[in-house]
């Protein structure tokens, strides 16, 4: 067991909530350099809400804030329940606050997820990353992810590399 204890709590939309996730998408400008999706610079929370209220607007979205035993907040993750192509559930992003990356939160972040839909039942879990971040590509592997596809993400256009595990 770990020392430090971390949760999953869901998404209220509280205006403190938000701040904190803008802080969080804030410290991790490379990512967000890669993705396209934000003015690294200039994360903006009006926009950081809407994006997180189409994600649960999604029949099976759901958006969990990770926090530390003491309340900080130190990673968000976006879930769909059931992709609809698939089937399977899928993790939509996954990102650890910058000032915490290789402390191992990350992948006690991704076990809650997997130790969720396992419990579940499901057979397996998705994701895509990015072909132009071979960091968070190598992260993945390192879990026991495997590649099984490359295509263009429907949101953005921008290639990826689409991702399953197991849940056995």
């Amino acid at each position: 067991m770990s020392p430090h204890p971390l949760a999953l709590h869901p998404l209220r939309f509280t205006p403190e909530e938000i701040r904190e996730v803008v802080a969080l998408y804030a410290s991790n400008p490379d990512y967000w350099r890669a993705a396209g999706e934000y003015d690294r610079d200039d994360i903006q929370a009006a926009q950081v809400e809407a994006d997180l209220r189409r994600e649960v607007a999604v029949e099976g979205g759901e958006v969990f804030l990770a926090r530390s035993g003491e309340g900080r907040l130190v990673g968000v993750v976006c879930l769909l329940r059931r992709h609809p192509k698939d089937g399977l559930p899928w993790i939509g992003l996954l990102m650890v606050d910058g000032r915490a990356r290789r402390t191992g939160i990350g992948r006690r972040l991704v076990g809650l997820v997997e130790d969720r839909f396992r419990a579940e039942g499901r057979s397996g879990l998705r994701l895509a990353v990015l072909e132009n971040n071979p960091d968070a590509l190598a992260f993945w592997k390192s879990l026991g992810w495997h590649e099984i596809d490359r295509r263009q993400d429907l949101a953005h256009d921008r290639p990826c590399i689409v991702m399953h595990k197991h849940l056995a």
